[in-house]
């Protein structure tokens, strides 16, 4: 008798082309998406778009390209990360065609394949307690979880290669640095849109998307001006 074939189709990884398209059409597609760099994998829960240069003044590309947003004028696909308030990384994945200048930030996921790295990052050796809900409840604390830091700005989520069986597979760290699988996308009637958080410019824009009532999306906090 032969071996029952396993029929479970392997997890397929989002195309450059998912990624060449407006950011705001982007971010509520990745939705339900996972997200996947070395031994940590997350279902993205809320994103948030931000838009070409001249056009959107909450964007880091919105006075052109810089040293610093160099990555975002690139391929589609790439993670841009950067540094902000002197203390925080934050992650980007970016979109339309190179020389544009777009991308999505990622706010937050849930940890589905290895929680035990994402909390030892997140607690560094203190005796915090940090409930799994957490790990990745907000972009800094997401970057934190999945290892990102400035050294891994211009990582290539669509670079060709070998995927493993499933998200957190033995050696899947040396088999593929980072990338973002199909994963079951969020339901339509599940998204949510609203202002993005945090920016001084174009506050009102809808261009933040969260899975409805998921308990990993951070909350709203609206922009308010730093005191001198």
């Amino acid at each position: 008798m032969r071996p029952a074939r396993d029929l479970t189709p392997a997890p397929a990884r989002l195309e450059r082309d998912f990624f060449d398209r407006p950011a705001h059409q982007v971010a509520p597609d990745l939705l339900g998406r996972v997200l996947m760099h070395g031994p940590v994998a997350l279902r993205i829960t809320e994103t948030e778009a931000y838009g070409v240069p001249g056009e959107d003044p909450a964007s880091h590309t919105y006075r052109g390209r810089t040293a610093r947003n160099a990555v975002m004028f690139g391929p589609p696909g790439h993670l841009y990360v950067y540094f902000t308030y002197g203390m925080h990384f934050c992650a980007n994945l970016t979109c339309l065609p190179e020389g544009i200048g777009s991308g999505v930030l990622l706010r937050a996921g849930e940890v589905i394949s290895g929680a035990e790295q994402a909390l030892a990052r997140r607690t560094a050796g203190s005796c915090r307690v940090v409930k799994h809900d957490d790990l990745a409840k907000g972009p800094a604390r997401l970057a934190v979880a999945l290892g990102f830091t400035r050294e891994h700005n211009g990582l290539d989520a669509c670079a060709p290669g070998p995927l493993p069986e499933s998200p957190g597979s033995p050696g899947m760290s040396e088999i593929l640095e980072l990338s973002v699988l199909e994963g079951e996308p969020a339901v339509p009637s599940s998204i949510r849109s609203g202002p993005r958080t945090g920016v001084s410019s174009a506050q009102e824009t809808p261009w933040r998307f969260w899975i409805d009532a998921d308990p990993t999306v951070s909350p709203h906090r609206p922009h308010v001006p730093r005191r001198r």
